[in-house]
This record gives C-alpha cells, sequence and structure tokens, in this order.
C-alpha cells in the first residue's frame, strides 16, 4: 500500500537540465541572473509542497558550446537570497568541497540555516576536473580519474570529502545551544564554557575552532552527496543525511539502496536514518506524445539526443507517479526531479505529479514540519560537546574568534 512518507526533491539548475533548454518559448535566459528568477522558481516547488529544491553549482563553465547557457550564480548565496521569501521548503545549495575551506563553508551553511529558519542542508561535490583545479593553483588534480586509471587519487578526494563534512558537523557542534546568555543587567553574552575547539587534524584539514557562528537551529543542516560509484556510496554511508543515486530501474534502485546500507553499517550508522533520492531527468506533458516532440525539438536544436547519468524520463505526470511508487517499493525514500526544461517541467511536477500522488494517498496534502529535518523526519542531534565537562575553553572570546580561523588545506 502506497504510503504519504514518500519524499519530493527538485534539482535546480539555469534553464533547466536540457542544454537547449534556454531557447523554449517559456524560458526566461535574460532573468539568470536575477534574484526574482531563483525566487519565483523556489516559490512554486513551495506551492506544490516539496521537501526540498537543491541549487546546482561547479567551479567550471557548464559547456564549451556558445550555444549553451554558460556562467551561473553562486548556489550559497542564491539559498541565501531566497531563503527568506519562503516558509517552508528545505534549500540546499551544491558546496563544491574539494578547493574550499570547510571554515568557511561551516558559517556560510550555518547562515542559511538561520535566514531560512531551520531549512537549510548542504549538497557536497567533490571536484575532479584538472581545469578547475588550475582555477586555483594550490593542486593538481590528474586527468581522467573517473575511467579508473588511478583509484586511489579518486578515493583520496572522497576521503577528504568525508573530512570536510566531519568538519562541518563538529564546527555546527562548536556552540553549545545555550552558549548566548545576551544578559545585558551582568554583562554577559557568551557562555566561554560552552564554546568549543574542535581539534580536527586529518590529511588535508588542521582545524582547532571554534566557529564564529551560532549552532544553527537545526542543530545539524541536512547534509547531501550525489553517488555514482563505489567511493561515492562510501561518502554517503559514512558522512551524509541524505543520499542521491542514478537508478536505471526499480531493481537498480534497490541494488543501489543495499550498496549504501552496507556502507553505513560499515561505518557503524546502522542504526541511524540516511535517506536515499533516485534522480530522474523529467519532460513532462498532458500526453506522452507531446513530451516526447518536446524532447524531439530540443535534441534537434542540440544536434544529437540528450543524455545524462541519471534515468531520463520522458511522458505524463501520472506515468511518472508509477515510476515514483515502483521506486517507493524498491525502498528509495523519494525522488529528486531534474526538469528538462524551466519552468515548464517544475510545473508540470508541481501541479500534476504531486496531485497525482496526492490522489494515490502517496505524498503529502500540507506540509507537517517547520524545518528540513522535520520534514524528513530526522531528529534534531544533541550537541556531541554539551555531554562533556568542558575539559578545554577558549581563554577569551576574542581569543576563540582568532582560533577559529587559524586552519589550513
Amino acid at each position: 500500500m502506497a504510503t504519504a512518507d514518500f519524499h519530493l526533491a527538485v534539482a535546480l539548475d539555469g534553464t533547466g537540465w536540457h542544454p537547449t533548454s534556454w531557447r523554449e518559448p517559456e524560458a526566461r535566459p535574460r532573468d539568470l541572473f536575477a534574484a526574482g528568477y531563483w525566487a519565483d522558481l523556489v516559490a512554486e516547488a513551495e506551492r506544490g509542497l516539496l521537501d526540498l529544491v537543491t541549487i546546482e553549482d561547479t567551479l567550471g563553465l557548464q559547456s564549451d558550446d556558445p550555444r549553451q547557457v554558460g556562467g551561473r550564480l553562486d548556489a550559497v548565496l542564491v539559498a541565501a537570497r531566497v531563503a527568506p521569501l519562503t516558509r517552508h521548503v528545505g534549500i540546499v545549495p551544491t558546496q563544491v568541497v574539494t578547493h574550499t575551506e570547510p571554515f568557511h563553508a561551516s558559517k556560510a551553511i550555518a547562515t542559511l540555516d538561520y535566514v531560512s529558519t531551520g531549512r537549510a542542508g548542504v549538497r557536497v561535490r567533490v571536484s575532479h576536473c584538472p581545469d578547475e583545479a588550475a582555477l586555483f593553483g594550490r593542486r593538481t588534480v590528474a586527468a581522467g580519474l573517473l575511467d579508473d586509471t588511478d583509484p586511489a587519487a579518486l578515493a583520496e578526494l572522497f576521503d577528504e570529502a568525508a573530512d570536510y563534512v566531519e568538519v562541518l558537523r563538529r564546527l555546527w557542534d562548536s556552540w553549545e545551544d545555550d552558549a548566548e546568555i545576551r544578559d545585558a543587567a551582568t554583562g554577559r553574552f557568551v557562555d566561554r564554557e560552552k564554546l568549543h575547539y574542535i581539534d580536527f587534524h586529518g590529511a588535508q584539514f588542521s582545524v582547532r575552532g571554534p566557529s564564529i557562528t551560532p549552532r544553527p537551529p537545526q542543530g545539524q543542516p541536512v547534509v547531501a552527496a550525489l553517488a555514482h560509484r563505489d567511493v561515492a556510496f562510501r561518502l554517503v554511508g559514512r558522512s551524509a543525511d541524505l543520499g542521491f543515486v542514478t537508478p536505471r530501474d526499480a531493481a537498480d534502485a534497490a541494488d543501489l539502496l543495499g550498496t549504501i546500507r552496507t556502507e553505513q553499517e560499515a561505518a557503524g550508522r546502522g542504526g541511524e536514518t540516511v535517506h536515499v533520492f533516485g534522480d530522474v531527468v523529467v519532460f513532462l506533458d498532458a500526453s506522452a506524445a507531446a513530451a516526447a516532440e518536446r524532447k524531439e525539438r530540443l535534441d534537434g536544436l542540440l544536434g544529437h539526443e540528450y543524455r545524462s547519468d541519471a534515468h531520463v524520463f520522458v511522458g505524463t505526470p501520472a506515468e511518472l507517479a508509477d515510476l515514483a511508487l515502483e521506486w517507493r517499493a524498491a525502498g528509495l525514500s523519494g525522488l529528486r526531479l531534474r526538469p528538462g526544461a524551466l519552468p515548464h517541467d517544475l510545473e508540470q511536477i508541481t501541479r500534476g505529479l504531486v496531485p497525482e500522488l496526492q490522489r494515490r494517498g502517496a505524498f503529502r496534502t500540507g506540509y507537517e514540519a517547520d524545518t528540513l529535518r522535520g520534514l524528513l523526519g530526522l531528529s534534531r542531534p544533541a550537541n556531541r560537546y554539551a555531554v562533556l565537562e568542558h575539559p578545554e575553553t577558549p581563554g577569551s572570546a576574542p581569543a576563540a574568534r582568532r582560533t577559529a580561523s587559524q586552519h589550513t588545506h
């Protein structure tokens, strides 16, 4: 029997996931760098009662082809801009972790959790592209890492990502929930005994802490990652609250889910909830023929058939609901849908797929929680440092802020 605990996310990228979607009549390519464009998309997702939106980001151009969209805004900053304009939907920007500092990301995502009143997350992304490494000049990344010619180097990048997430989580906990006193009469704003050094030492990072941002409203914002291969499945199992996978069908979805559960057990997290969503690129219309015609037209502009790392679905919202419930029966917690063209396919999701799933008793009819963790059925975690007897505390508030910035990559 279908249950209403199925989750839906949408992945926002430019004018849509098809490279020629910007040429659609409904597209708004001139607005891509305007806040209102992103605010409208996220508002539509919220009207559809979706759990969350992810906002794509990379350190390189999407394509070298001048006929395709090139350039993008910073996902975290976009998220911070649109978050106060919404009330319920979770907002999960992408953060490339390979060439950035976890200290900076921790306070940016903590800030996003504050401005969204507890609806923030972060999708951590590993960069394996030499061109992106060259933008920073601090390390080299060998070409062709994804062809399995250097599995050790690829594993090193994903191990670094796991360390990055660990630093994020420790920094979010480095302020206890009641560390801020704010007592004007006594002049005490912060209880220094409730700020903690995290003293993380890893292969790539050495971070003392504490953070300069108090513990986020959710305690721990949701951490997500996209996984295509063993090293990424391990990252999800070790470090994430939410994993995105790219099944071909329901049987493949069950296999991928089993792999992640095995990695959870190996990491000692077998008792924790780690959601796994299946990614699907969607081209939706009232009839399957209309959806196919639209994709064929976009493919014609592209010059070849559009393909993706994820399953490409072309059909009606009702047919997509059939697939969703098949994958739900295989054990997935939900779907992350990648609209082929915006806003058309997003509206087909919110105004077509969602009502269809509701009719089948498989999706909520209203928001039932105020935080992203709440929407996903994740409890607010206890602070890892609050149970300690404060063995070491910063000597003064100014000193704590100085030590928090003493970290190296």
